[in-house]
């Protein structure tokens, strides 16, 4: 069995997913069959196993033994499950700096059904307590949040693109993502008909391009190390970009957004482009983040 936590608000988008895998819900938490990966899942415990017990030092002791981060799903017996969390080694969920990436150590979850049964995996796909990353933001240079969803992904997947690295950030305004990329020393070719923010202070590095992300020619550009998309359209029209600027990019980020109901057969054909990889950030909402890095 597997348990997939549901992004808040995004539990009916979960459950259609997830579809006849599902064998019960508790609040945000679905408890499922075993099957592919699933992508509407804010963090997903891979390993579950069930352990009945008679006090809370037999509970944590069980946990202590496997190894030594958990962290606690609370959904019945708080009390209980409170004195449990206090006799295991002391986590914290703190807001994150960047530029840093993920911690190593892993981190398990676990949650009480009732007073005498836990429920814990030791394997998760998120290395943050309920997979929730919360950095210091900086909330007077950025024109938008948006920037949140690129500083998350970059911290989850172990880089970023290097000091001089040639970038482009299609449909880019006000220019959230094009003021991470300037931060981070890339040069970066920001192109939407709408204009940058003019309040958020850019550096030379960044040259503005008034034109249609979609009309751009990828030829009149040439190659870049990165490209990246947090456009507003279609999930079918950012494939049909994605595909014409995959011969020149060498790396490529782009958010899928969905405007209506969730189209996964269109997530199929995302991901049918090699080396593809989605994701659900915390700071997604219905959307997703497609991503094809290349070494």
């Amino acid at each position: 069995m597997q348990i997939h936590l549901a992004p808040p608000g995004l539990e009916a988008v979960l459950r259609e997913e997830l579809g006849s895998r599902q064998l019960e819900q508790h609040g945000r938490l679905f408890f499922a069959d075993d099957g592919p990966a699933v992508y509407f899942a804010q963090n997903s415990w891979l390993d579950v196993q069930r352990f009945e017990f008679q006090s809370i030092s037999e509970a944590a002791k069980r946990l202590r033994e496997i190894q030594r981060n958990w962290w606690l799903h609370s959904l019945n017996a708080h009390r209980r499950a409170q004195l449990i969390r206090e006799a295991l080694p002391p986590l914290k969920a703190k807001p994150v700096s960047f530029p840093s990436f993920a911690p190593k150590a892993p981190l398990g979850s676990w949650t009480l059904l009732d007073e005498k049964t836990m429920l814990y995996s030791a394997r998760c796909t998120s290395p943050y307590p309920d997979g929730e990353v919360e950095f210091n933001e900086n909330k007077m240079e950025p024109p938008s949040r948006a920037y949140l969803k690129l500083w998350e992904f970059f911290n989850l997947v172990g880089t970023h693109p290097e000091k001089g690295a040639r970038t482009l950030d299609l449909g880019s305004s006000p220019g959230g993502w094009t003021w991470v990329l300037d931060q981070l020393g890339a040069r970066v070719m920001s192109v939407d008909k709408a204009p940058l923010s003019e309040h958020t202070p850019f550096s030379d590095k960044v040259i503005y391009k008034s034109e249609s992300a979609f009309a751009l020619d990828p030829k009149s550009v040439g190659h870049v190390d990165w490209l990246f998309s947090d456009i507003i359209c279609y999930p079918e029209r950012l494939l049909e970009l994605v595909k014409r600027w995959e011969p020149i990019a060498k790396n490529m980020v782009c958010t899928i957004k969905f405007q209506g109901p969730t189209d996964f057969k269109v997530i199929d054909e995302f991901l049918k482009i090699s080396g593809s990889t989605v994701r659900h950030l915390f700071n997604n909402k219905h959307e997703l983040t497609w991503s094809r890095l290349r070494a």
